[in-house]
């Protein structure tokens, strides 16, 4: 944990330095001297809250899909597979035509919203004891009206410039977020996270079943609605400020179940701290590419997160099969 900790402050601090133009580390003491230099100013005004954002987005998606999976005991939940992301940008945009993308309090209201929408939604349809192939269908059912519904919202723009904004958000993007945007998503993911915390017991006794977690006296249907809104909060105000990032949720938790094994509830800390490892490194992927131009962040881990969840998917079957 101490190594992860580690690792975690070193990628923001490189994210904070490192990119197409690079700043040198002596500039840091330019903060101190209150020197108002373009190097200063490019420091404390693009740079760390974008290392920030980076962090704190990843974090939440790692804990919020650590939460997930404990939930219904699957390997193959995550906030973006279940609606969740989907659920949260369809939200953001709707309320974005009504007050625009320089709003980021009604922005993270409507992505929240959203967000809550869509795992009630598959709460109802799958259900608690839900099976893979019921989750999976549910999942991908929510998320493609919920991306059928934004497509709709695109195509009926009131102004180009409207299209363009909305669409390259929903790319997923970290560019030119301010430190009040930064706040604005960190103080929900923040909350949501710490309540999380709170929530590892009961959640690793539904790993025994939802009878054995209920004489240990955990209310299983509170626990429930907990873990939906929760989720929900942390991630819609992230996807309002940051648009759509996928598969982080997915692919973090796995690792960290490695860590704590048979129970999944603790990996909850552990998948937020690998979360933000996960988006800290595509951020800087995205700065350093040779490619004339600054990639979204979401199609990068949409690239690298597809492959990985039809390789779980093959693998899972394998192993059933074997």
């Amino acid at each position: 944990m101490t190594r992860a900790t580690a690792l975690l402050l070193a990628l923001a601090l490189g994210g904070a330095f490192l990119a197409s133009l690079a700043l040198p580390y002596g500039d840091l003491a330019g903060i101190y001297r209150q020197d108002t230099g373009l190097a200063t100013t490019l420091l404390i005004e693009l740079r760390l809250p974008r290392a920030a954002l980076a962090l704190i987005y990843g974090a939440m998606l790692g804990a919020a899909g650590a939460a997930v999976q404990a939930l219904f005991a699957n390997p193959l939940a995550s906030p973006d597979l279940t609606g969740t992301t989907s659920g949260a940008a369809l939200g953001a945009v709707i309320t974005a035509y009504i007050f625009g993308f320089a709003a980021p309090i009604a922005l993270s209201v409507g992505s929240v919203a959203g967000a809550l929408g869509a795992l009630l939604l598959l709460l109802a349809l799958a259900g608690p004891k839900a099976e893979t192939a019921t989750l999976l269908l549910a999942g991908l059912a929510i998320s493609a009206l919920a991306g059928a519904l934004t497509t709709l919202a695109l195509a009926l723009a009131p102004s180009p410039f409207a299209f363009y904004d909305a669409y390259d958000w929903l790319m997923g993007s970290l560019v030119d977020r301010s430190l009040a945007q930064t706040a604005f998503a960190g103080i929900p993911a923040a909350l949501s996270f710490a309540l999380l915390l709170r929530l590892v017991r009961p959640l690793d006794s539904l790993a025994l079943g939802e009878e054995v977690a209920q004489s240990l006296g955990h209310d299983v249907p509170s626990l429930r609605r907990q873990v939906v809104c929760l989720t929900a909060l942390g991630v819609g105000a992230c996807v309002a400020i940051c648009g759509a990032i996928g598969f982080v949720g997915l692919v973090a938790p796995i690792f960290a179940r490695r860590l704590t094994r048979s129970h999944p509830g603790r990996a909850i800390l552990p998948a937020a701290m690998i979360g933000g490892i996960l988006l800290l490194l595509a951020d800087l992927a995205v700065r350093l590419a040779p490619l004339g131009r600054t990639l979204p962040i979401g199609v990068l881990t949409a690239l690298l997160g597809a492959p990985f969840f039809l390789w779980l998917v093959a693998h899972m079957r394998w192993r059933v099969a074997a």
